[in-house]
């Protein structure tokens, strides 16, 4: 069990960490509005004044710490496109299980050219 002095350790280290990691976020912001036009990288809607709030900074390789001064790992996309683009790797991970109680089915059981060698041989 902690004790009130550890808390009031913790705490500060918990708030000094948030604290930087805003501060990276505002700064890899700033730089990748410097860098790209204004404009969302899924849906191609234009942002300015207010509105500028809803267009955010998407790591392509999901990696926050990955920030090159270049951009090269960034892409601009407005708050909707932003949460589309992490919503479809989670459900992706949702179909990539195995099915409850066994292994998934394969995705076709047609096969059209089994037997084509032997056509093309002239065999039957």
């Amino acid at each position: 069990m902690k004790t009130q002095s550890e808390d009031a350790k913790i705490d500060p280290f918990v708030a000094g960490v948030r604290r930087e990691i805003e501060r990276r976020k505002k700064e890899y912001r700033a730089r990748a509005l410097k860098i790209f036009p204004w404009i969302c990288g899924r849906c191609g809607r234009e942002f300015s004044g207010k509105k500028l709030r809803e267009l955010t900074v998407h790591h392509k390789d999901h990696n926050h710490e990955n920030n090159p001064p270049d951009g090269s790992n960034w892409e601009l996309l407005c708050i909707y496109c932003h949460d589309n683009e992490h919503s479809r790797n989670s459900v992706a991970e949702w179909y990539a299980e195995p099915t409850p109680g066994g292994e998934k089915d394969p995705p076709y059981t047609y096969k059209p050219f089994e037997g084509l060698d032997a056509l093309l041989k002239g065999k039957k």
